[in-house]
This record gives structure tokens, sequence and C-alpha cells, in this order.
């Protein structure tokens, strides 16, 4: 799987960002490289071929214009899928009639940059693929309470063209299943606070849980709650015995259609 990571490349003068904003794409499962200038991004851009660029306008030197003019084709495409993170908001009207893939404004959410990457990687994926339109991304909420695992879930699945919601307990992703209405949660069955077959049953009272889709893992796990797996109402093909991330995904994308 360290093969398939997608692959980004930082442009921003502040090395804290850097460091903290670098730190977050890799726990999130991308392959990160950083640059401090413009400059250093065009050494390390072709070498690296980035999947997406994030890129900070206001650098000295040539700055994010000039890196970018650098890099823009003559139809104004670029030559690699470009995120703009800057503080000038105002910029973003200069950026409306240009061809980069999304902007954001300093400072941004880390779940919405999150969401915005996952976003621009799954279309230009999509775009590739000459056999068909482009889907609208299926949104999903994953509940794990393993770091590891759930930055693992949240990349294959996001690299799979799903826009992910992550959380780390059964109330958490209670709440969010209400507030986003995803078109699948996916949980381990043994979750703090609210297990999984709790969240299912909470979830199904509610006129908007009737259509929604569910995929429980980890329901043959050593010390799991019999009770649990006695009460978790879903089809056999919603539940995935064990804990491995290519089951998981593979059915994920069986009961959402993806």
């Amino acid at each position: 799987m360290e093969n398939n990571k997608r692959k980004i490349l930082l442009v921003d003068d502040d090395q804290s960002l850097l460091d903290t904003l670098g730190d977050f794409l890799k726990f999130e499962g991308y392959e990160v490289i950083c640059s401090f200038s413009g400059e250093d991004a065009l050494i390390k851009m072709r070498p690296f071929q980035p999947d997406l660029i994030i890129l900070d306008m206001g650098m000295p030197g040539m700055g994010g214009k000039g890196f970018l003019d650098r890099i823009t084709n003559p139809d104004g495409s670029t030559a690699y899928p470009v995120l703009v993170l800057t503080a000038r908001s105002a910029m973003a009207e200069y950026f409306s009639n240009k061809k980069i893939s999304s902007f954001l404004a300093k400072p941004c959410d880390p779940a919405d940059l999150l969401m915005e990457v996952g976003r621009i990687l799954f279309i230009e994926a999509a775009g590739r693929d000459k056999s068909g339109p482009v889907n609208p991304l299926r949104r999903l909420v994953v509940a794990e309470p393993d770091q590891e695992l759930k930055a693992l879930l949240q990349s294959e699945l996001t690299a799979s063209g799903f826009q992910v919601e992550s959380v780390s307990n059964g109330a958490e992703a209670l709440e969010k299943a209400i507030t986003i209405k995803p078109d699948a949660v996916v949980m381990r069955l043994d979750l703090d606070q609210m297990s999984a077959n709790e969240v299912v049953a909470m979830l199904k009272r509610l006129p908007s849980g009737a259509e929604l889709n569910f995929v429980i893992y980890g329901v043959d796990m050593p010390n799991v709650d019999l009770d649990h797996v006695a009460n978790l109402s879903i089809p056999q093909n919603c539940i995935v015995r064990d804990l491995n991330v290519n089951s998981i995904v593979d059915r994920v994308m069986n009961v959402t259609g993806a």
C-alpha cells in the first residue's frame, strides 16, 4: 500500500506551517515533500512528480505567482493540479478565471483542507479515465479508535474516491452521521461511548437513517463483546470479520455502489 500513496508538494515560506501541515498530511496517508520557496519547489517538483501542489502565494523571491507562471501551459492549465493556500483571501477573485484546482484562504480548518485535497485528487484521477463522466464524491463517516488504522482507512478510502470524515468513538460517529448525512457509516464494532450496534440502532430510528448504508468490521476480533455481535442488525454483506483494510474498502465500495 505504501507505493500507492498520493504525493503532495507543499510550498510555503512559513517553516512552522510546513512542519505542522506536512506532518498532518503524512499522518493522513499522503507522501509529502516540502519546499520553502518557488525556486526550491521548481527544483524538487519534476523528480517528485506530485499528484497535487499546495501553494502559498506570499513568498519572497519569485513567490507563488512566479512559480505558477512557470508551471502554466499556454492554455492556462497547470502542469500539476494546484491548490492555492494563502492568507490573502482577496486573491480568490483574482484566481476565479485561472485554471487552478482550488483556492483556500489561510487560516483554514485542517478538516476542510483534507476534504479539498481528497476532492481534487479524486476529480483529477477520474478525469484521466475517458470511459465515462466524473461522478460526485460519496461521503463516509469512519469511526476507528486506533489512530494508525484510522489514518490508513482515511488514506485508502480517499484514494478510492470517497470524501471521508474520521472520528474516534461511537458518539462522534452518531453526531457526524446526523450532521452530514453520509452515504455510509464505517465502524469498528467495539467503540468507546457507544458501540457500533448502538449507533446503527439509533440511526435506523431516524427518518434520515432509513436508507443509510453501514459497514461494520472487527466482528470476530479477540475480546469482542458478544452482546454487540448479537445486537448488530445489518446484512451479512455489510460485515467484515477482521481489520483488513483492503476487505473494508472493498465492502464499502460494494455497499455504496461505487
